[in-house]
């Protein structure tokens, strides 16, 4: 049997890591994920970013409004331009806790499951 704690401890971080899901799960914020990375540590602005791809203005800031909701980029302001910048690391620690969670869970079912087998045979 697992665990309650374990289990409500599971459902916490999926519940945590959702919007950044949802948020990875559209091809158009994946792209300006990735010319976000490609602008590297000085980040890119929405003028920028919109001669990158197929988008409008207004469609581009919406989808980085999502990305920045979830926290996987930080604005910087700069004169009168912002400017966008990669933050992933704290998303990404908190995936992490929960794969590995998961994949703890996993590993006490297949050890009852082989102690069953085990024991029948």
């Amino acid at each position: 049997m697992i665990d309650k704690k374990e289990l409500r401890h599971i459902h916490s971080m999926f519940q945590l890591c959702a919007p950044l899901f949802i948020a990875l799960g559209d091809e158009i914020r994946q792209q300006l994920i990735l010319e976000i990375a490609d602008a590297g540590t000085e980040g890119i602005n929405v003028s920028n970013l919109t001669a990158k791809t197929h988008l409008s203005r207004p469609a581009i800031s919406h989808h980085l409004k999502v990305l920045k909701d979830c926290n996987l980029i930080v604005p910087k302001k700069t004169g009168t331009q912002i400017f966008y910048q990669l933050n992933l690391k704290k998303n990404l620690q908190d995936v992490n806790e929960l794969v590995i969670s998961i994949l703890n869970i996993l590993e006490k079912i297949n050890s009852v499951r082989t102690a069953a087998a085990v024991q029948i045979s």
